[in-house]
């Protein structure tokens, strides 16, 4: 699919396709904003006019979502990687950077700073996906018993879309007005909807990546962790089971914390893993800013 672009930013013409972009601010170091999977990067627009009042903020979608061209789905990790460093080199964007990485998006972050130590100024995780994770969770959550690969998304029904979008028109209710309705019909769209679940089906051989790319160098990192459960995480799991993911997960984060030299881990007691963004931007910002004067 040749995707339009919305009604900010741009298309950047990367090799065979083109890539949606949005900057802002000034000054560095460049913030980069990395989406979970099946996220889109004008999730995180509050979050990053909130860090463009202090410097460059880069929203960006990767191929395959958003409103960039299609790619074949999943990647590696070293693929999305690649295609990033591309991008900001294509559009004059120099590091060192701080990365942003919320979920999948985390996973792609510790990549990048595995492979590119010198362009990684700081690293900011909200809920990431981490190679240790299955080592934090009890059996029956573990990705290695729950694989997305036999996983068929529900029918697209015009009843099942229009519960997503009931829920969709509530997590997506902080955007601007300007952007919430186009923001909403995208993810909605039959090419995006099952974006989330095509990006991870090889959720295994991520990890397995990261496993092999050895540590992450020695900067600053924090993880910053939702506590709550909201309704965009119980449409395909019992609650119950997304509480006992929700406090293995921070046991994982403490350890992430702990592991690194320079490393912190927050907890936001009203935060949701998917809503994250949404709902707490602010502390976003302000991780970002205080990841800056610690680089």
């Amino acid at each position: 699919m040749r995707s339009t672009a919305p009604i900010t930013g741009r298309l950047v013409e990367l090799n065979d396709r083109r890539l949606w972009l949005h900057q802002s601010g000034e000054g560095g170091p460049v913030v980069v904003f990395l989406p979970g999977a099946g996220g889109m990067a004008l999730d995180y627009l509050l979050a990053h006019d909130l860090v463009a009042e202090f410097t460059t903020s880069v929203l960006y979608d990767r191929a395959g979502t958003g409103w960039s061209d299609d790619a074949e789905l999943p990647r590696t990790l070293d693929e999305v990687t690649d295609e990033l460093r591309n991008l900001l080199a294509t559009v004059g964007l120099s590091g060192p950077y701080v990365l942003v990485g919320h979920s999948l998006g985390g996973a792609y972050a510790q990549r990048y700073a595995q492979r590119f130590p010198a362009e990684t100024a700081a690293i900011l995780l909200l809920d990431p996906l981490h190679a240790d994770y299955d080592n934090y969770m009890p059996d029956h959550l573990k990705l290695a018993a729950n694989t997305t690969e036999d996983v068929e998304l529900p029918e697209l029904t015009d009843e099942f879309v229009s519960q997503v979008r009931a829920v969709f028109a509530t997590s997506f209710g902080p955007l601007p007005e300007h952007v919430r309705e186009q923001v909403i019909d995208k993810h909605v769209s039959p090419e995006r909807l099952p974006t989330g679940l095509h990006e991870g089906l090889n959720v295994l051989a991520l990890l397995e990546e990261l496993r092999a790319g050895g540590p992450l160098p020695d900067v600053p990192l924090i993880v910053l962790s939702g506590a709550s459960v909201d309704a965009s995480q119980t449409m395909f799991q019992p609650e119950e089971l997304v509480r006992e993911q929700v406090t293995a997960s921070h046991v994982l984060y403490d350890a992430i914390a702990a592991k690194s030299p320079r490393g912190e881990h927050h907890s936001l007691p009203t935060a949701a893993h998917v809503t994250l963004p949404l709902t707490h931007p602010h502390a976003i910002a302000t991780a970002v800013h205080t990841l800056i004067h610690q680089s």
